[in-house]
């Protein structure tokens, strides 16, 4: 039975490269810098492949649970909680991408 573990990200659109890594606000938040525009889902869609792969998990492991139209987006991972949450970790601690 897979777990299910909750991330909180904030989505840079149209930014010059894709990249996950850093935090910005309170509660921190994960940054997922895209070069898709935020238009007809396509940021939404490169934020799941780029977090698949920081993650080394499927797109289909992910599900937005709240944000689909916002920059501050929720989702459900599901797979192995304790090797998620240490991957997030190693991923905040990384320089944000402003």
């Amino acid at each position: 039975m897979s777990e299910q573990f909750l991330l909180e990200i904030r989505v840079r659109p149209n930014a010059s490269r894709n990249k996950v890594g850093g935090t910005v606000g309170d509660p921190q938040r994960l940054v997922v810098a895209v070069q898709a525009p935020a238009v007809d889902g396509k940021a939404n869609q490169a934020v799941v492949k780029e977090l698949a792969n920081a993650l080394g998990l499927r797109a289909r492991d992910f599900t937005i649970v709240y944000g689909e139209l916002g920059r501050d987006k929720r989702i459900l991972i599901s797979g192995d909680i304790t090797a998620i949450a240490l991957k997030c970790e190693e991923l905040k601690g990384a320089p944000t991408l402003l």
